[in-house]
């Protein structure tokens, strides 16, 4: 437990977090990254490069010592971070290592006059706390993941049963277990964790399910990325091919409700919402699914939906397009998904569930306009591909 003295010091470190917290978590990417090897295949290389990664460990970091005094107050920050680690596997073992490095950070970038041996205790002692807690949150996790009917811990061998092009940028992977056992059931929304070799080298990388749980396989549908390691090399793989896959994961999920039901996504982000979709056309609440998309090359499973539609007089279903290719099928607006149009596709209901995916300007964008037409903030929800960040 930390005492008085140590959580005052931790608070009086948070000026310098607000200034200069991302400085200190860039110092300290590039020392863990560069000592110790064994942590690289847990931190996409591409959110180093853009920052994504160091600005969302930044933020942590300072919600933590703002709310050193009341840790409940972190709300789903936590809870976040213990599903994305357990999809990736972090383990016990790679926590001293976090916590050393950080350590390091603090005392090279703050300068020993500032960064006091006291601090330094005050911020270790601060650490251990934390360890502590997702150490204890991830094994529960695990134990019951392992435990539950088609669980299983660590990594297990999947191959690629079926590989279908949804789009001319995304495919979908069928993958079935090789051991022929059942599957553990998902919830419509998490992801799972894969684990790939790209040139010898180990990735690891979380992608949503983008189909309701059947017991039997999983499936993902995955975006081709320009220079995207991960997702290139997935769609090199031929059908028949295996890798290894970890358990799925992640809190946001389809709540129970019979509130009408908004589904927004932009681009991949429909994934996790087809999941969603699938597991709520069983039930009698109202659907309304908003997709956008840069073209109808480019907008997946748009049959599939057409045929819920159709069949489902609770769906109605909207397209929204950045523009419209001469000869391909008819979107329901062509530009933004502007505030007007949203406002004419969601129920007249105000009180509603809405959950939203997609690039960040674009979700940041949709929940400026759900608050603005009245929806309660707490009923719209959403989640990121990639670290947190603020859509403020």
């Amino acid at each position: 437990m930390l005492c008085a003295e140590q959580r005052a010091l931790i608070t009086a470190t948070v000026p310098l977090l607000e200034s200069g917290g991302e400085t200190l978590t860039d110092h300290f990417y590039k020392l863990m990254l560069a000592e110790y090897p064994e942590v690289r295949p847990l931190f996409n290389q591409a959110h180093q490069a853009s920052g994504d990664q160091p600005r969302a460990l930044a933020n942590g970091v300072l919600m933590y010592a703002k709310h050193i005094d009341r840790l409940d107050q972190l709300g789903g920050l936590v809870s976040q971070v213990i599903n994305k680690h357990v999809a990736l596997q972090v383990q016990p073992e790679h926590y001293p290592i976090v916590g050393s490095c950080l350590l390091r950070a603090i005392r090279e970038v703050l300068g020993e006059e500032i960064a006091t041996d006291e601090v330094i205790a005050a911020w270790a002692a601060a650490y251990e706390q934390l360890a502590g807690i997702l150490i204890g949150s991830e094994e529960q996790l695990y134990s019951a993941t392992a435990q539950a009917p088609g669980g299983w811990r660590g990594a297990r061998t999947f191959r690629i049963a079926r590989k279908v092009a949804e789009s001319a940028e995304i495919t979908s992977f069928y993958l079935e277990p090789e051991d022929g056992g059942a599957v553990v059931a998902h919830e419509p929304g998490q992801y799972i964790g894969l684990q790939l070799w790209v040139n010898g080298v180990e990735i690891r990388r979380n992608y949503s399910l983008s189909a309701a749980s059947n017991g039997r396989d999983y499936r993902i549908s995955v975006k081709r990325e320009p220079g995207g390691v991960a997702s290139n090399a997935l769609h090199g793989m031929a059908e028949g091919e295996r890798l290894e896959l970890f358990a799925p994961a992640g809190e946001f999920t389809l709540q129970p409700s019979d509130k009408p039901l908004v589904l927004i996504s932009g681009g991949v982000g429909i994934t996790p919402t087809l999941a969603m979709l699938e597991a709520a056309i069983a039930t009698e609440r109202p659907i309304h699914f908003i997709h956008c998309a840069r073209n109808a090359d480019a907008h997946a499973f748009r049959e599939a939906i057409d045929d819920l539609a159709d069949r489902y007089e609770q769906l109605n279903r909207f397209y929204c397009y950045d523009e419209h290719q001469q000869g391909s099928p008819q979107p329901d607006a062509v530009g933004l998904l502007t505030e007007e149009r949203l406002d004419d596709w969601l129920p007249a209901e105000r009180d509603l569930d809405a959950y939203f995916l997609g690039p960040k300007p674009f979700m940041a964008a949709i929940r400026r306009q759900l608050q603005a037409l009245g929806v309660p903030a707490h009923q719209a929800r959403y989640e990121f591909f990639g670290p947190a960040s603020a859509l403020d």
